[in-house]
């Protein structure tokens, strides 16, 4: 069952990295399913998602879905305010939305639909930033500092999604971030991207041990144990960084 309101600050946090599947719900029927099922397994796991903040495709359909499970506090997006002019789900304009909200880094414009009443309630809430950078970054953050086993999961999508799951892979082989990326292979849709890996292990681009911080699973339902069981590579890079 899920938690209770006062087990929420311990809930897992996870990143769904879904950006550019925002655009499409994909030629096969099979990927909206596998969205609404993991919206099910995140509400009944009490896990939270952290995503882009797409209110269409694959990325609408799991934060729609979920929202409707958990409530808006279930979900928490992160767009920057160009991209606010093509999502749907968005009443307004992008200087209408709310007031202006600027943190000392500049990195927060505004947040919509923290509690009050807004269109982006339906989505969850939503934090509007400057860039990419700042979206990719923040999102990053906030799976840190999430619970045991919180970390990176992708859906299938377009360039914008295999370039966030590469990031957040190459983090983890650097010692950026220690959370498990976790690909949802659904309809065999990464395959190519797996036998890539293995093609880079076979011509020595890729160490055995580092080609296993990519992990796969089929179904949405397993998303929970692949995290929660997720081990660190033992030829990571342990480096000492600031706050990538």
């Amino acid at each position: 069952m899920p938690a209770s309101s006062s087990q929420k600050d311990t809930q897992t946090a996870v990143i769904c990295v879904l950006y550019s599947c925002g655009a499409s719900a994909g030629s096969n029927p099979a990927y909206l399913k596998a969205a609404r099922d993991l919206a099910q397994h995140f509400y009944e796991n009490d896990i939270r998602l952290v995503y882009g903040g797409g209110t269409s495709g694959l990325m609408g359909q799991l934060a729609k879905e979920l929202v409707s499970l958990s409530g808006p506090q279930a979900v928490h997006g992160i767009i920057p305010r160009a991209l606010l002019r093509v999502e749907q789900g968005y009443q307004g304009d992008d200087n209408d939305l709310s007031p202006s909200l600027h943190d000392e880094a500049g990195k927060v414009e505004r947040v919509i639909g923290s509690g009050g009443p807004s269109s982006s309630v339906e989505y969850g809430s939503v934090t509007v930033v400057p860039d990419m950078h700042t979206r990719k970054r923040l999102m990053a953050e906030e799976v840190r500092n999430g619970g045991p086993g919180s970390g990176f999961v992708g859906l299938p999508g377009g360039f914008g999604t295999i370039e966030e799951i590469m990031e957040m892979t190459t983090w983890n082989q650097l010692g950026i971030q220690r959370t498990g990326v976790v690909l949802l292979n659904i309809n065999e849709y990464w395959d190519g991207l797996l036998l890539w890996v293995q093609a880079a292990v076979a011509e020595g681009f890729l160490s055995r041990e580092d080609a296993r911080i990519l992990v796969q699973i089929q179904q949405p339902n397993q998303v929970f144990a692949a995290l929660g069981q997720y081990r660190l590579s033992k030829d990571r890079l342990h480096l000492v960084w600031g706050d990538e």
